[in-house]
């Protein structure tokens, strides 16, 4: 893949999880070599997703080292991103004018990152603008996302709301919801603000208790997806969702987070099992199987996929360090 693919920093960052995990120097080498290979990234403005391209890698190398070139070149990549504000457009191609896809929620938190470290409460302004006009376009009255919402650049006037990945513009694609699982979590985590974890839980409440949910936890591609229960399933879905639940239970009142870990645990163990993860040596060197990338578009259906791999280290990584905090 090209350095400025929107998976390209999930690999490093997934090498960087692996040492935390193990402490071994081994992973500790290859995430340096795979990080560094990408800092030619630091000025990119072409597209909205140099969070996934830089903070994977360099975001969890500077976590666990404090490198200060990993945090500079952090600190670039969010003035970079910041560039595309009016909201942070999404692509610059296609047939729209100015399109926001739900997927923008995890870059917002390279902008809050670096506002912190920086003083820059300008990143932050933008991150939780940006949030702002999601929460109010993106989702339906019963939780649910739209994928893709096209905004008219002079006025702002929404023009027409999409569901590109998944099966159709009124269905719920499982990882566009995952997305804003994540992100609302995460935007509470950096801001404190009532109404992004009134909305992750309410995301949450979406996904755990619709009826399409299979019992393994395991999401179809898209909830409204016509051959359910032949459908395939999504492994990188559930693997953000369960990062995203067990971050989400830290902050909820008991009983909520209960159920959350509760969820997680399932996608766990059956992420775990022999029926998503691949055997050693398999797979390409994937730790998951059966994921799905686009399906309208024909692309990596029912295939490994870097990404589910990164959010199911993660949510291993703070599943334990729940399990921990309780002792």
């Amino acid at each position: 893949m090209a350095p400025d693919d929107w998976t390209s920093g999930f690999f490093p960052g997934s090498l960087w999880l692996l040492h935390d995990y193990t402490g071994e120097a081994r992973w500790k080498a290859a995430a340096e070599d795979y990080t560094g290979r990408l800092a030619g990234l630091r000025h990119f403005t072409g597209h909205h997703d140099t969070g996934f391209m830089l903070g994977c890698g360099f975001g969890q190398g500077f976590r666990l080292t404090g490198r200060a070139d990993y945090r500079s070149v952090l600190l670039d990549g969010a003035r970079a991103l910041a560039t595309r504000f009016g909201l942070i457009r999404s692509w610059d191609f296609g047939p729209w004018a100015y399109p926001v896809i739900v997927d923008n929620m995890m870059n917002l938190e390279l902008l809050a990152w670096a506002a912190r470290e920086s003083g820059d409460t300008r990143l932050l302004a933008i991150a939780t603008s940006h949030a702002d006009k999601t929460l109010a376009e993106h989702y339906r009255s019963d939780g649910s996302s739209f994928h893709l919402v096209d905004y008219d650049p002079a006025t702002g006037a929404v023009r027409g709301k999409q569901t590109v990945q998944g099966f159709a513009d009124g269905s719920t694609w499982a990882r566009g919801q995952t997305w804003g699982l994540y992100g609302f979590t995460m935007m509470y985590r950096e801001t404190r603000r009532a109404e992004y974890l009134a909305h992750a839980q309410r995301i949450a409440g979406f996904l755990l208790s619709h009826p399409r949910l299979p019992a393994d936890q395991i999401p179809y591609w898209d909830f409204d997806a016509p051959d359910i229960p032949r459908a395939l399933r999504d492994t990188s879905a559930a693997a953000v969702m369960c990062s995203a639940l067990i971050e989400l239970a830290t902050f909820s009142e008991p009983t909520l987070a209960r159920q959350y870990l509760g969820v997680a645990e399932t996608q766990l163990r059956s992420l775990s099992s022999p029926a998503y993860r691949a055997p050693l040596g398999e797979n390409g060197g994937f730790l998951l199987l059966h994921a799905v990338g686009h399906i309208p578009e024909k692309r990596e259906i029912d295939v490994p996929l870097a990404y589910g791999d990164y959010y199911f280290l993660e949510a291993l990584l703070r599943y334990q360090r729940t399990l921990v905090a309780k002792q």
